[in-house]
């Protein structure tokens, strides 16, 4: 099975790279895997994924969740939207089905996963020590349940 780990985050504002900075955790790991690490979003990633079995997505979530949690989304639970306005603000889920209808070949298992974060706005190549702290055992949460 083809598989694909694609690490979201933005690398320079602090605990939004935390998805990047697992993504290369879990490459560290397991150099075999192929892994993106990407800031694009929407219909930017149909070509990422194209001709992929398996993706998983990582990225950062600000909630009022504990910092450095972990959860698990599948894509039934983001709903795509009925109203494109601009290719930049499309959704996942509405780009996965707009690849589907263009022909190309999405992923048939795809899973989410967010890390709690809290500070998305300070400028800093590193996570806070919170999160830090905990990537080594978020990355192995994860391919311990990706079987990766």
């Amino acid at each position: 099975m083809k598989t694909l780990i694609l690490g979201f985050g933005n690398p320079i504002l602090s605990d939004d790279g935390v998805g990047i900075r697992i993504a290369q955790k879990i490459k560290e790991e397991n150099p075999y895997l192929e892994v993106i690490e990407t800031s694009e979003a929407g219909i930017a990633l149909i070509d990422h994924v194209d001709g992929y079995d398996k993706l998983v997505i990582i990225d950062s979530i600000k909630t009022e969740g504990n910092s450095g949690e972990l959860y698990k989304l599948e894509l039934e639970d983001l709903k795509p939207s009925m109203y494109v306005f601009s290719t930049h603000g499309v959704d996942i889920a509405t780009a996965f089905k707009l690849g589907e209808s263009l022909g190309y070949h999405m992923p048939k298992y795809i899973s989410l996963y967010a890390v709690e974060i809290r500070d998305n706005i300070t400028f800093g190549e590193q996570c806070t020590e919170e999160i830090e702290k905990r990537i080594p055992f978020i990355s192995k949460q994860i391919i311990e349940e990706e079987r990766l």
